[in-house]
């Protein structure tokens, strides 16, 4: 095993060899720094003085780590907070304009200096936060009693838990309810048919391909939570792919075969028990990556009259991995090669290795959050179905991960022309002109929506854009109802470039996007008719669903 994994020493030193090549630069950076505490202290000076001294560093709405009114009702407080944001910011945005460094360097670089202040702030101590000291004076020390508990109870478990492990969440008692059964099995995933609510239904299925880093549930949540139900609801039949868990036995499982053997028998069974004679495609995150490599492959290899796919959606996917995000700062060399030497030594990536990497994305919300609410504060993570199925991963099969890594993140492949290759075809999504219905979400730290957007122009058929707040399950799990907190901005984006420029031409909407897209769906699935059967000969019902894959741990 590497001792740098990531590379980070490497970045380092091609960060600092920049600067010292830009003298002039490095000084006009130290003036900047020097000039903002400066000011800063200064006003604390009048503060402390009687006089009206202004925080010159603001605390961003969506920091919660000193939203709390202690934080400011200490002069001392309030200015170590000034001081650390001052200081963290301006080396982040100092290092990430590195005159002269590639871009992948400066990204990477200010994603692990921001790892390393975010784990060095001042709420993350206890003699340091206020709110802390307060609690266990208040408490007489019981919070610090707790915390401390809760933090043997994590150790004696074998790992610090971030997020809750709820046991009063159970798969198939109060998550993944709506009725359905499994109609086809194989080593890779069960089919879920999900039973109709009506006496009539569209003609033309739906057929969801979540991701398969997670369980597919995240669809289908609970009753007021549920895509799946939702969908039903509105007269849709609805099949859903549910991954198996894959062990070390299913190591050479590759990408072509999730397509072949897993999306596309998903589809062929699909038709078969419905009759009709094409799908309506949808897939989620990774999910909807290999569903437009798949789209690619069928309109290689059939006519528009053949295809069985008559149109298709994405949720927060990439196609195009030039900017992947923050995730891109895992993505080299010294990274790739520790995750091979694992893989070849379990036959797969584990779960925990996974949502650790996962985690750092958010490392505030998703890691020193529970730090600070658990040891600190001595307080019990909230019970979230959401929380729950975050920890209920899956492992990842080390010849599709390989592949996935490789040939996406690292060789951007899919958005070229011919340069992937599957089941001996070269791939262009360029040959793809089903319409798209596409989604992303403003906050989203895995698929920024300015990358899913370049889906849009590497397809030839009539795209429909959304774009709605929150991230990347949030913004995507998003019943509609009076109490819905979202906003979404939806209009054709056929053939466009700038992201930006189409989103200024939209109008902002209050509510949920599912509306938008079930409206959309009911002009393209046909008419309504009888519902099919629930499964056939050829593909009897097995179980009821949630099925047996995603019960696997």
């Amino acid at each position: 095993m590497q001792l740098d994994p990531f590379g980070i020493s490497n970045t380092f030193f091609k960060l600092q060899q920049a600067w010292l090549q830009h003298p002039q630069e490095q000084m006009e950076a130290q003036r900047e720094l020097a000039a903002s505490l400066w000011m800063l202290n200064l006003n604390a000076l009048t503060a402390l003085a009687g006089g009206n001294g202004q925080n010159t560093e603001k605390v961003v709405p969506g920091d919660e780590r000193f939203q709390d009114p202690d934080w400011q009702a200490n002069l001392g407080y309030s200015l170590m907070v000034q001081n650390y944001l001052a200081y963290t910011r301006w080396l982040e945005r100092t290092i990430y304009d590195t005159p002269g460094a590639d871009s992948k360097d400066r990204h990477a670089g200010a994603f692990w200096t921001r790892q390393w202040f975010n784990a060095l702030a001042p709420s993350n101590f206890f003699f340091t936060n206020p709110v802390a000291l307060h609690k266990a004076m208040e408490t007489h020390g019981a919070s610090l009693a707790k915390g401390f508990e809760n933090l043997l109870a994590d150790l004696k478990a074998g790992e610090v838990q971030m997020l809750s492990n709820d046991p009063g969440f159970e798969v198939g008692k109060n998550l993944a309810t709506t009725p359905g059964s499994v109609v086809f099995r194989n080593e890779l995933f069960e089919l879920i048919q999900y039973h109709p609510v009506g006496k009539k239904v569209r003609a033309t299925p739906i057929v969801i391909t979540p991701p398969w880093i997670n369980k597919f549930y995240i669809m289908d949540l609970n009753e007021k939570k549920s895509m799946v139900r939702q969908l039903v609801g509105e007269g849709f039949t609805v099949f859903m792919i549910s991954w198996k868990n894959p062990g070390a036995d299913m190591a050479d499982n590759t990408f072509e075969k999730y397509l072949l053997k897993g999306i596309l028998k998903a589809i062929e069974a699909a038709r078969a028990i419905t009759g009709a004679p094409k799908v309506h495609a949808v897939g989620y995150c990774i999910g909807g990556t290999a569903l437009t490599a798949l789209m690619a492959l069928l309109n290689r290899k059939f006519k528009a009259d053949d295809m069985p796919v008559a149109h298709w959606t994405l949720l927060s996917s990439l196609a195009d991995f030039s900017r992947p995000g923050e995730i891109e700062a895992f993505i080299n060399e010294n990274s790739l090669a520790t995750i091979d030497e694992l893989m070849s030594k379990q036959g797969y990536l584990d779960k925990n290795q996974l949502s650790s990497a996962f985690r750092m994305l958010r490392p505030n919300s998703l890691i020193w959050h529970y730090v600070v609410h658990k040891y600190l504060y001595g307080e019990t993570p909230p019970s979230l179905d959401v929380l729950y199925w975050n920890i209920d991963s899956t492992r990842l099969p080390r010849a599709m991960h390989t592949f996935c890594l490789r040939q996406f993140y690292v060789e951007n492949n899919l958005a070229k022309k011919d340069a992937l290759v599957i089941d001996g075809q070269q791939i262009d999504l360029g040959r793809i002109r089903q319409p798209l219905y596409e989604v992303g979400t403003t906050e989203d730290h895995i698929t920024p929506w300015t990358s899913t957007f370049k889906t849009v122009a590497l397809v030839k058929g009539p795209v429909r854009y959304v774009l709605s707040t929150s991230g990347h399950i949030l913004g995507i799990i998003n019943p509609p109802g009076p109490a819905s907190k979202r906003d979404y901005w939806a209009g054709d984006a056929s053939g466009a470039t700038d992201s930006a420029v189409w989103l200024a031409s939209q109008s902002q909407q209050h509510g949920s996007w599912w509306v938008d897209w079930c409206a959309w769906l009911h002009e393209g699935c046909g008419a309504m008719k009888a519902p099919p059967p629930v499964g056939l000969p050829d593909y009897p019902v097995l179980c009821e669903a949630p099925g047996t894959y995603v019960r696997e741990s």
